[in-house]
């Protein structure tokens, strides 16, 4: 079993080199042209358009998807949701090798000519496998601009923004991963849509005067959502104020009594499918708001403000922008916009 270990990297070396050669020869100059891109403090460069791509987080996955790049996809990776509304097909002809975090044994199995990941600690010490592991037998690797730029991802928790995010740089990885797999078209057309989108959901909103806070998961030590990360994106979006903006800690675990004295006026929910942490999904997070005797008195709770995410929108993903809408259309459900 050891000595099977050791062979693999070595054949898939070698499988991942003929591959590649043999894309380069086949398609057309405008296609298999290869691609240099700037990527999270590295340069990445692609031989050619990848044919067995791995997805180790869901928001890499449902960019691809949305590209049309199913039929490119050797297996995907780490899910918190139900696939995005619209790509329920697509992700169907597509391997889940693992729900969670995959061993690198199990990923080098798929063969794959390019991973991408969602975030730094999928691809860093502790998660699938580093960079340079997957680099060193050839397969180019590439992490979401979002999880380093204007980040530090050093600490023990899910990093610190030192800038804010903005929907652009979500915009900027559709182009990237456009660009890799040469249907740079396609991902114009993605981004125009998502911009549009963006623009109608916040057409004449103004939230100043509502009060936000975002919570992901667990119920005992509960991760809220700090100032930049994608929370702030649609906070920005709608001119509202996240009650922990004072804070750059990506998802900082906040006890209730803060939570309570910060009384929000909107409570922005994680409805997750996962199982990892307590109070994953929206159902159990709102038994535990209404019958805690820290949270049951909160403004929100007791009118009933909620509005339910998934984990992907509460991400930085192409999902922020649903994220966007729903908190949108939340406020002027609760009558709270101007």
């Amino acid at each position: 079993m050891q000595t099977a270990r050791l062979a693999r990297p070595s054949a898939l070396f070698a499988a991942a080199s003929l591959l590649l050669a043999g894309c380069g020869d086949a398609g057309t100059s405008a296609t298999t042209a290869a691609v240099s891109l700037d990527n999270c403090g590295r340069t990445v460069r692609v031989e050619a358009p990848p044919e067995r791509a791995v997805s180790l987080n869901q928001g890499t996955t449902e960019i691809m998807l949305s590209l049309g790049l199913a039929d490119r996809m050797a297996g995907t990776a780490t899910w918190t949701d139900p696939v995005m509304k619209g790509l329920e097909k697509a992700n169907a002809k597509v391997a889940r090798i693992a729900d969670n975090n995959p061993s690198f044994e199990r990923v080098l199995d798929a063969e794959p000519d390019f991973v991408a990941a969602s975030f730094v600690s999928t691809l860093g010490k502790g998660g699938v496998a580093t960079r340079d592991q997957f680099e060193k037998l050839g397969v180019p690797t590439y992490v979401s601009p979002s999880d380093c730029a204007g980040k530090d991802n050093s600490g023990d928790g899910d990093g610190a923004r030192t800038d804010p995010l903005t929907a652009e740089t979500v915009y900027g990885e559709v182009r990237d991963l456009a660009a890799v797999f040469g249907v740079k078209e396609r991902g114009e057309e993605l981004v125009a849509e998502l911009k549009a989108r963006m623009a109608k959901a916040t057409a004449g909103i103004d939230a100043s005067d509502v009060t936000l806070l975002y919570w992901f998961a667990n119920s005992e030590s509960p991760y809220m959502a700090g100032c930049c990360g994608a929370p702030g994106v649609m906070t920005r979006a709608l001119g509202a104020k996240n009650v922990f903006d004072d804070t750059h800690d990506e998802w900082p675990q906040i006890n209730w009594e803060t939570v309570a004295d910060r009384d929000p006026d909107v409570l922005v929910i994680g409805d997750l499918t996962r199982r990892s942490q307590t109070a994953e999904s929206a159902e159990k997070k709102i038994a535990f708001l209404e019958s805690d005797p820290v949270t049951r008195n909160m403004t929100a709770v007791r009118h009933q403000r909620y509005v339910l995410l998934s984990g992907q929108a509460m991400n930085p993903t192409i999902r922020t922008i649903e994220g966007v809408e729903r908190v949108a259309a939340g406020l002027r459900e609760f009558g709270l916009v101007k």
